[in-house]
C-alpha cells in the first residue's frame, strides 16, 4: 500500500510510544536476556555493535551488522509477547511511474520457495498474525508483520524473506498489480482497451483526495533536487510509461541486503531470528555497494511561490472558500536526532491547540476552514520541513495569510512560549511514554524508520528521556533558546515555499482527457498483432486468475494450534453515588483510565443529529471559571486527553434493540486523579455555551475534516447507508456517522446565524450529563484502585441533581443487566430501546461525488452475536473474502480490495474500496453468494478462515481497553466463549445451510449504497435514489 509519508508522519508525529509492561513475569525477562550480548560477539553471521538498555520504556536494543553483505539489523528485545519483524530498503525512484509501490505489490505475488500466487494474502489466512502488511514511503519500502505465536513468527518470517529477496516477478503479476492495456471485456476483442491494473486504480484513488494532492505537490516542490521531485507511489498517468524491464531492474538494484535494514522486536529469542535470516536468505549474497542515499538538498538563495490546481469539493462548507495556501520551510538532517526532537517540539508549541500562537492567529479570525492538510513539522524526509497554513480559505485572503504568518513568527521571536505550555507538552510526551498500546513493536519500528534509513543512529532516538533532560538544560541555560530556533528556521531562512491550491472545476474533465490522450497514444503504437496479443495476454491472465491455486507449498498453523478457550478478564461490580461502577485491575504501569456512557434515551427526536457536534465541542468550549483556553491548558497538564463520542450499540441477542448514548473517556497519570475528575465535574455542572465565535471556529473544522475523510473512508460510509434500513440501529447509526451527518454539517457551516445551534447544546447537556442514567468503568493498577474509587464517589457527589426525572421518548425501554452472570434483580442494568415492530425495507443509495473510483456496499440482515448461525457467517465471510471475491474485486475487477464481513450488529456487509467498477462488483457480491451456496471450498478453505476469524478475535488487548467488551456490548466472557466454540465448531454444511439460507435471493432483505462518479447506467434505473 502506498503510504504518502506525510500521514505516515500526522500518526506518529508525537512519538506514540506505547506499549506494554511484563504480562509474564518469568525468572529471567526478554530485555535482562538481552543485556548478556557482547559488543564484538558473532552470532550467525552477525557481529553485535551495541547493547543499550532503555528502562523508560522497558526494552534492551541489540544492534548488529552482517559481516558478509553489511546489512543492518536492530533488535528490541522486551516483555511482550506481540513480536514483530519488519525489513525495509531505501527505494529511491527517480521518476514518477511508480516503480517502487509496484514492485511492492508484485514482489507479494509469489517467491522462488513460494511459486503460487499471492503468497501474501494467503498468508493472511494461514497464520494467527496481528498485523501483515507493506508500505512504500516516498524513500523506502517496509514489509512488517507481527504474531504472538512462535511457530507462525518463523512461517511467516520465511515467506517474507523469500518474497522481497527471491521475488517470481512475472510478467502476468505486474500487469495485475501494476497497469496493463487490456480489453474493457477481456473475452471480447471487440471491446475498446483500457487502462486497468491494481496500482493505476488505487492511485487514481489517491489523486482524488484533495489533502493528499495538496501534500504530494508540497514535497515536490520543496525538494526539487532528486527522488522527493517523483511521486513514488506512482503518478497515475506516469505509470502507464513502467515497463516489466524496469521493474526487475529496480529491485536487482535496490532489494539487496547490502540496502537492507532488519528490525525485530519482543519477547522471541534474537538467535532463532539471526539463524533463520542468516541461513534462508543473507548467505546467499555477497556484499554490493548500493548507490541509493539521497543527497542534500540544495538550499536556495530566495523563497519561491508556486500554485496548483485540484477537483471542486462538493462537499466543502462553502464554495467560495476552496483555496489552500502554505508555507514550508526545509529544516535540517533528520539524523541529528536532538535538533529533530527539539524542531518537534517547538512545531507543537507552534501550532498545537488553542493556546498556540498560530491557532489564535489563523484559526481564529476564521479566514479559513482549518489548517492546511500538511501542517507542523514533518521528519519523513531526510531533510525535515515544517509547514503552516489554511485550507477552507477565500482567493482574496490569500495575501493576508501570507503576512498573518511572517507576523506571527515575529510576535513568536519577541514574546517565546509560556512556561504551562512547555509542561504540558513534556507531560503529553511522559503519557505517552507510560501509555501501553499492543502494536508498541509496530509504532516503534516507523517511528525509526525516516532515521535509520539515512543512516541516523535508531537507539538516539529511542533514548527519549534524555532528549527530554537536554531540552529542559537548553531552556535553563539560554531562556530564548527556542526563540533563536524561530529565528533561524523560519525568520531567516530562505529556502522556503509559498504554495497556494484552487479548484478547477474542469479538473476532473481535464484529467480524465489527459488519461484518454494517453491511452489514444499507447494504442496508436500498437500493430494488429500487437492488439491480438493484448487480447490473448489478457485471456492468460483471466485464466490464470480464474484457476483454483494450489498453496500446498506455504506453511500454515493448524486449527489446532489456536487455543481452545479464552483467559477471563476478571471485573468487579461496584457503585458510586447511586450509579454503577466497574473496576479493572490491571497493570497499567501508573496510569488510570476512566470510562463512562450516558444515555440518549430521554433526548427529544429533534435534537438527534446535533449529538456528533456536541460531542465535538462539549470539552472545548470552556466549563467553571475556565474559558476554552485555560480549559484546554489544564486538560493537557492534568492529563492524557478528555473526550466524548456518540455509541450506538446492538443488542447481543436480538437486532430489534440497541443501546443508545455518549461514551466519555479519559485518562490520566495517577498523581492527576483528583485534577482529572475535577475536570470532568466541571463539564457536567458548568459547560460554557455563550461563545459563538468559538463555536463558529469548531463547526468549520469538524465540517471541513468530514469531508476531507470520504475519499479515505468511502467504503464505511457505503457500508453505513447500505444498513440504515435493515435494523433499528441503523437510521441512528446513518445519522451520527454517516453520509446524512457529512451533509448535515455542511448546512451547520453554511448558516449565516450559529445562534440557533449554540441554544440547543445547554438543552442537549440537560438529558445527557447526568447520573440519573449513567455507568462508568475505571482501569487501573490494583494498588491504585481505591484511591481511584475514592475520586470517583466525589465525582457523583459534586453533579448537581436533576430537579425533574425525564422519561425515555421511545416507548418500549428494555432492561439488560450490565454482568449477564449476576442475579436480575441485584445488578445495575443497560437500558435498551426496543422496536419489536420494525420492518427492515430494501432501498439501493447512490451518492454521486467528484471521485474517479468507486465505493461499493451490500448489507444483508442475518442473525445477532448470540445466535448459533452467527459463527458461520463470520467464517463465511472472511472465506468469501479471501477464496472468491478477492480474485474477482481486486485481481480481476482491480479494486484496491473489496470483501464481505460479519458485523456486531447482525448486518452482513459486502463491500469494495477504490473499485473502477460498481455495477459489476454488485455481480460479484451476487456470484459469490451462489459460490458459497454450491460448496465449492475445501476443508483447508475453512480451516483457513478459521486461522484468520481468530486472529482476529484473539488480537491483543491493551491493559486499558480489558473488561470494555462487557462493560459496553454486554457480553460476558461466557457468552465469548460460547461463540468461540461454535467458531470451531462451524463446518462446511453448516456454510452452505447459513448461505442459502440469508443471504440466497429471495430468503434476503438488502440495502445497497455507492459512493463514485457519475455514472449513466444507474441514473436510468429507477429503483435507485441518486443523491
Amino acid at each position: 500500500m502506498f503510504r504518502s509519508t506525510r500521514t505516515i508522519v500526522k500518526k506518529l508525529r508525537y512519538l506514540s510510544f506505547q506499549g506494554q509492561k511484563p504480562w509474564r513475569y518469568s525468572s529471567t525477562s526478554a530485555r535482562e536476556k538481552a543485556l548478556r550480548y557482547e559488543v564484538g560477539q558473532h552470532i550467525h553471521g552477525f557481529t553485535v555493535k551495541e547493547v543499550t538498555a532503555v528502562p523508560d520504556l522497558f526494552l534492551t536494543a541489540v544492534k548488529l551488522t552482517h559481516e558478509n553483505t553489511g546489512a543492518q539489523y536492530l533488535h528490541v528485545a522486551r516483555d511482550d509477547s506481540n513480536n514483530l519483524f519488519s525489513v525495509q530498503f531505501r527505494t529511491t525512484p527517480m521518476d514518477s511511474t511508480g516503480v517502487p509501490h509496484i514492485l511492492e505489490h508484485t514482489v507479494l505475488c509469489g517467491s522462488q520457495k513460494y511459486p503460487c500466487r499471492d503468497p501474501f494474502f494467503k498468508m493472511l489466512n494461514r497464520s494467527l498474525s496481528t498485523f501483515m502488511n507493506a508500505f512504500t514511503a516516498s524513500d523506502y519500502t517496509m514489509y512488517p508483520f507481527s504474531t504472538q505465536n512462535s511457530k507462525d513468527f518463523q512461517n511467516l518470517l520465511s515467506v517474507y524473506l523469500d518474497a522481497v529477496f527471491f521475488p517470481c516477478l512475472r510478467e502476468l503479476d505486474f500487469w495485475q498489480e501494476g497497469w496493463r492495456l487490456e480489453n474493457e471485456n477481456p473475452t471480447d476483442p471487440n471491446t475498446p482497451l483500457v487502462f486497468k491494473g491494481v496500482v493505476f486504480n488505487e492511485m487514481k484513488g489517491a489523486f482524488s483526495d484533495n489533502e493528499r494532492l495538496y501534500a504530494q505537490h508540497l514535497q515536490n516542490k520543496l525538494l526539487p533536487d532528486h527522488t522527493y521531485s517523483v511521486v513514488s507511489g506512482g503518478e497515475p498517468l506516469a505509470i502507464p510509461d513502467l515497463s516489466w524491464e524496469q521493474l526487475k531492474q529496480f529491485h536487482a538494484t535496490h532489494y539487496h541486503p547490502s540496502n537492507a535494514r532488519f528490525f525485530t522486536y519482543g519477547d522471541l529469542p534474537l538467535e532463532q531470528h539471526l539463524k533463520q535470516i542468516q541461513e534462508e536468505a543473507l548467505s546467499k549474497f555477497e556484499r554490493t555497494e548500493p548507490d541509493t542515499s539521497v543527497p542534500s538538498q540544495k538550499p536556495w538563495d530566495k523563497p519561491r511561490e508556486d500554485h496548483v490546481t485540484c477537483g471542486p469539493d462538493a462537499l466543502a462548507p462553502d464554495p467560495a472558500k476552496q483555496n489552500t495556501l502554505c508555507m514550508s520551510y526545509l529544516l535540517g538532517d533528520i539524523t541529528d536526532t536532538f535538533e529533530a526532537f527539539t524542531l518537534s517540539m517547538l512545531s507543537s508549541l507552534m501550532i498545537s491547540g488553542p493556546n498556540s500562537p498560530f491557532y489564535k492567529a489563523l484559526i481564529e479570525p476564521k479566514i479559513g476552514t482549518d489548517f492546511s492538510s500538511v501542517v507542523g513539522y514533518d521528519g519523513s524526509t531526510k531533510e525535515a520541513s515544517f509547514s503552516i497554513g489554511l485550507q477552507g480559505m477565500a482567493e482574496k485572503d490569500i495575501e493576508n495569510v501570507k503576512q498573518i504568518i511572517s507576523q506571527t513568527i515575529d510576535s513568536i521571536i519577541d514574546n517565546g512560549f509560556e512556561e504551562e505550555r512547555i509542561e504540558a507538552l513534556l507531560h503529553k510526551l511522559e503519557i505517552q511514554m507510560k501509555h501501553q498500546s499492543t502494536s508498541f513493536g509496530l509504532s516503534l519500528a516507523s517511528y525509526i524508520a525516516s532515521c535509520w534509513n539515512h543512516d541516523g543512529d535508531p537507539v538516539e532516538l529511542l533514548k527519549i528521556s534524555e532528549s527530554v533532560s537536554r531540552f529542559r538544560q537548553s531552556l535553563k541555560d539560554d531562556p530564548r533558546y527556542l526563540q533563536e530556533k524561530v529565528r533561524h528556521y523560519f525568520k531567516n531562512n530562505t529556502h522556503r515555499l509559498t504554495l497556494s491550491m484552487s479548484p478547477d472545476q474542469s479538473f476532473y474533465e481535464k484529467q480524465a482527457e489527459a488519461e484518454r490522450v494517453k491511452l489514444q497514444q499507447k494504442i496508436q503504437a500498437l500493430s494488429e498483432n500487437d492488439k491480438k496479443d493484448i487480447y490473448d495476454k489478457g485471456l492468460q491472465l483471466l485464466s490464470v486468475q480464474s484457476t483454483p491455486q494450489d498453496a500446498s507449498c506455504l506453511p500454515a498453523l493448524k486449527v489446532s494450534d489456536i487455543e481452545p478457550s479464552l483467559t477471563p478478564t476478571p471485573v468487579e461490580m461496584g457503585s458510586a453515588g447511586g450509579v454503577p461502577v466497574q473496576y479493572c485491575a490491571q497493570p497499567t504501569n501508573g496510569m488510570v483510565y476512566f470510562r463512562a456512557m450516558c444515555s440518549l434515551n430521554t433526548l427529544p427526536e429533534d435534537l438527534r443529529e446535533y449529538i456528533p457536534l456536541f460531542c465535538n465541542v462539549i470539552t472545548k468550549m470552556g466549563c467553571g471559571a475556565m474559558d476554552y483556553r485555560q480549559q484546554s491548558q489544564k486538560i493537557e497538564l492534568k492529563t492524557g486527553g478528555m473526550s466524548i463520542t456518540p455509541q450506538i450499540i446492538s443488542d447481543p441477542a436480538d437486532l430489534d434493540m440497541y443501546e443508545q448514548g455518549v461514551f466519555l473517556t479519559s485518562s490520566c497519570l495517577e498523581r492527576n486523579l483528583p485534577d482529572m475528575f475535577h475536570l470532568w465535574s466541571e463539564i457536567f455542572n458548568s459547560p460554557h455555551f455563550d461563545d459563538e465565535e468559538r463555536l463558529r471556529v469548531l463547526v468549520m473544522a469538524a465540517a471541513q475534516e468530514l469531508s476531507n475523510g470520504i475519499s479515505y473512508s468511502g467504503h464505511m460510509y457505503a457500508m453505513t447507508r447500505a444498513g440504515r434500513t435493515l435494523a433499528p440501529s441503523g437510521e441512528l447509526k446513518e445519522i451520527f456517522g454517516g453520509m446524512h451527518q457529512v451533509k448535515f454539517m455542511k448546512r451547520i457551516a453554511e448558516m449565516p446565524d450559529i445562534s440557533i445551534v449554540l441554544r440547543k447544546l445547554p438543552r442537549i447537556k440537560r438529558h445527557l450529563l447526568s447520573k440519573e442514567h449513567m455507568r462508568c468503568a475505571v482501569n487501573a493498577t490494583p494498588q491504585k484502585m481505591s484511591d481511584a474509587s475514592a475520586e470517583v464517589e466525589k465525582f457523583m457527589g459534586s453533579i448537581t441533581a436533576k430537579k425533574k426525572e425525564r422519561k425515555p421518548v421511545r416507548p418500549f425501554i428494555v432492561e439488560r443487566p450490565l454482568d449477564p452472570s449476576a442475579a436480575p434483580a441485584s445488578a445495575a442494568s443497560r437500558k435498551l430501546i426496543s422496536e419489536p415492530h420494525f420492518k427492515p425495507c430494501q432501498m439501493k443509495t447512490y451518492f454521486q461525488l467528484p471521485f474517479q473510483v468507486n465505493f461499493v456496499s451490500e448489507c444483508v440482515r442475518t442473525v445477532p452475536f448470540t445466535h448459533e448461525d452467527n459463527a458461520s457467517l463470520c467464517i463465511l465471510g472472511r472465506m468469501m473474502t479471501a477464496k472468491f471475491l478477492h480474485g474477482e474485486i481486486r485481481e480481476k475487477g482491480g479494486a484496491y480490495g473489496g470483501g464481505a464481513r460479519m458485523g456486531g450488529g447482525g448486518l452482513f456487509s459486502f463491500y469494495s474500496y477504490r473499485d473502477p467498477n460498481s455495477v459489476q462488483t454488485l455481480s460479484a457480491f451476487r456470484s459469490g453468494v451462489e459460490w458459497a451456496k454450491a460448496g465449492k471450498f475445501t476443508q483447508q478453505d475453512i480451516d483457513e478462515a478459521k486461522l484468520s476469524v481468530f486472529s482476529a478475535v484473539d488480537a491483543p488487548v491493551a491493559p486499558s481497553d480489558k473488561g470494555m467488551n462487557i462493560f459496553l456490548n454486554g457480553i460476558s466472557d461466557e457468552q465469548k466463549q460460547r461463540h468461540r466454540e461454535q467458531l470451531f465448531a462451524v463446518t462446511d454444511k453448516s456454510l452452505i445451510d447459513v448461505a442459502g439460507r440469508y443471504l440466497g435471493i429471495g430468503q434476503r432483505t438488502c440495502g445497497v449504497a455507492i459512493l463514485g462518479p457519475e455514472n449513466e447506467t444507474i441514473k436510468k434505473d429507477p429503483s435507485w435514489i441518486v443523491k
